[in-house]
């Protein structure tokens, strides 16, 4: 994950470095630049520099951009060349980054060479990295998820519900066009938006700007409302930033403000204030306020913190007045990062990456008793090698949103739907596209209808302009089923399947056959497809040539004996249009008595008429020069198929 709300926790043990001898890599590091800093770490390398610091560095900028794999590689020399002089933090990454790479054994194995180099302390709040990865992964699965249109190629995370809409970060404005060749040529800022939530469609569309006044030129993020959505609390990073070893660090910080109707009869936010246990010293930010009101909880990296980060609390004893911060303890808090809490009635859930995990940070959910249980990994497919975080939800609905750096996302960070299902009550979705046997070609408004083992119809639907589909029928785990498609043109195609034993959606693709090679779509009409028909200079009598084309139009009419037609009958430009015009009609209701002549019910062709210039399908007309080849596409008889 490489957004500035993860990555500005950053313990400064790796951020506190600006030796002149890696300045500009220092300077790209510290504004998040990564894989810049990463390319200068290496410059260094390739001239000869093989020190320790140079190659924690390059690690660490791989590592906080989530590369896993290029982590793992630099990390893994450092090791190698010096394994005993290393500070314990190391091999936990090292650890993460076989993690992320899918490598768990590895993992595991690294991971514990970091708890024989930790401290006592250490040790004991690592003590849940023992199990094994694999048993996550075959954990039942509970979450079918969806990606969201208001994605971008930047980052999108930090959903929070908002009466029934939805409030999000993002680095993109408002007037961005996701269908722009877009550069980035300043840095981008995270601001708030509002968007509407299709429960339906399982999708959010973006509305507006959330609040032009909580909206700043700084960042915005990761936000909690009160019950009464009159009160909000928010993150901001400082504006001045804190000085480490000549280095600016900004921290994040935590804000309230509270709803207040004007003199124009609009409401919005205002009184905005600093929370008191903030900091230039350490990060706050992550609000999470609970149902009732009274306390809330947030991330911190401030002192007494177990790990990286930790959570903490306090209680809200008064408006603006607050407890002194707790911290949520060992069953919660690692010697990694801890971050994103959501708090229900009696649940606390939060992303971590000191947990066991899948690799990056994890959603965990956490059982609330009077004190926190032991955390635990709410498995895949909500959580992945990569980083998943923002775990939002209505526990009467058992649906919410939940955020990733997935590789099958649109962008960086993406918002994702869930629908939760309680363990041992399977549900799967079925999802999809039907093409073209032959051409793979994606085929739009095909009929595309869902059965039951027994025969019944359980949907039906049509596909989309890119000839997907998606069913809402909730099917059941490990059943047989049979989607059939219907599209004029093709034969009939029918598939049985059957699902999976796990909770989620599948995709079934669909390829139909068309019913004769002859018979082609074109601009949504189904037409025969018949080569060049020649006529000699204004005639338009039937040549020979001419009638071995049409010999396969009645062919097919015998073939399809439902089969009804229109004939067109086209010019090219050349010539007086009304000319044209006359010629081509002649040429349409001559190819018709031809074809009537073969033995066809006139009643089968519905209407035989030219058009002349009147569809030219090039530029081609009056005045343009073309050559013969371009004029010849516009000589052109059509036949149009109305019903098979």
């Amino acid at each position: 994950m490489k957004n500035i709300i993860i990555v500005i926790f950053i313990s400064l043990s790796t951020l506190g470095f600006a030796q002149e001898k890696y300045k500009i890599a220092d300077s790209f590091f510290e504004k998040m630049q990564y894989l810049e800093a990463a390319k200068e770490y290496k410059a260094a390398i390739d001239n000869g520099d093989n020190s320790k610091d140079v190659f924690q560095k390059i690690g660490d900028a791989y590592y906080f951009n989530t590369n896993m794999e290029s982590a793992n590689k630099w990390y893994g020399k450092l090791i190698t060349l010096y394994k005993e002089a290393l500070n314990a933090e190391y091999f936990f990454r090292y650890s993460k980054s076989f993690q992320g790479i899918g490598k768990y054994g590895a993992a595991k194995k690294w991971m514990k060479v970091f708890e024989e180099k930790s401290n006592k302390n250490q040790l004991n709040k690592t003590a849940n990295l023992q199990a094994n990865s694999e048993v996550i992964l075959d954990q039942e699965q509970q979450f079918i998820l969806s990606n969201l249109s208001i994605n971008t190629v930047f980052s999108d995370f930090g959903p929070m519900y908002y009466n029934d809409k939805l409030v999000y970060a993002s680095a993109i404005d408002s007037t961005y066009n996701k269908t722009s060749n877009y550069k980035i040529k300043k840095p981008l800022f995270f601001n708030l938006y509002l968007g509407d939530i299709d429960y339906k469609n399982t999708d959010v569309t973006m509305v507006k700007d959330f609040s032009k006044v909580l909206n700043s030129k700084y960042h915005e993020a990761t936000l909690s409302f009160s019950s009464d959505f009159k009160k909000v609390y928010y993150t901001r990073n400082n504006y001045n930033g804190s000085g480490v070893d000549g280095v600016k660090i900004n921290r994040l910080k935590l804000y309230s403000a509270t709803l207040v109707e004007g003199v124009d009869g609009k409401k919005d936010w205002q009184n905005i204030k600093e929370l008191p246990f903030n900091s230039e010293e350490y990060s706050v930010g992550h609000p999470a306020l609970s149902a009732d009101g009274t306390k809330l909880y947030f991330v911190s990296d401030m002192p007494g913190s177990i790990g990286e980060t930790d959570i903490f609390v306090v209680d809200i004893l008064k408006d603006d007045v607050y407890s002194k911060p707790r911290n949520l303890g060992t069953k919660i808090n690692t010697s990694g990062k801890e971050m994103f809490p959501f708090i229900t009635k009696n649940k606390l859930y939060f992303a971590s990456d000191g947990h066991n995990g899948l690799g990056g940070l994890d959603v965990f959910e956490s059982n609330y008793n009077t004190v926190f249980e032991a955390a635990i990994n709410l498995g895949a497919p909500l959580n992945s090698v990569l980083d998943d975080f923002g775990y939002i939800v209505n526990e009467e609905t058992n649906n919410g949103f939940v955020c990733s750096n997935r590789n099958s996302g649109k962008g960086d960070d993406d918002i994702y739907f869930f629908e939760r299902i309680p363990v041992g009550d399977c549900k799967q979705f079925v999802e999809g596209y039907i093409s073209n046997n032959l051409t793979g070609e994606k085929i739009s408004d095909a009929t595309v209808s869902l059965y039951s083992n027994e025969g019944e119809k359980l949907e039906e639907i049509q596909t989309d302009i890119n000839g997907n589909y998606s069913f809402e029928k909730e099917i059941s785990c490990n059943t047989n089923y049979l989607i059939k498609v219907k599209k004029r043109g093709y034969n009939v195609k029918e598939k049985p399947f059957l699902t999976t034993e796990k909770s989620q959606k599948i995709t079934i693709p669909v390829g139909i056959d068309k019913l004769n090679k002859l018979i082609v779509e074109e601009n949504g009409l189904l037409k025969i497809k018949v080569g060049t028909i020649y006529f000699d200079l204004d005639k338009w009598d039937i040549r020979v040539d001419a009638a071995l084309e049409f010999d396969k139009v009645v062919f097919l009419l015998k073939q399809y004996p439902k089969m009804i037609i229109n004939i067109e009958s086209h010019t090219d430009s050349r010539g007086k249009d009304a000319y044209n015009l006359i010629l081509s009609d002649k040429r349409a209701k001559a190819t018709r008595d031809y074809i009537i002549s073969k033995g066809i019910d006139a009643k089968r062709i519905i209407s035989a008429k030219g058009f002349g210039e009147t569809q030219l399908i090039n530029k081609c007309k009056n005045g343009v020069p073309c050559s013969e080849m371009l004029h010849q596409l516009n000589r052109r008889s059509e036949f149009i198929i109305l019903k098979m």
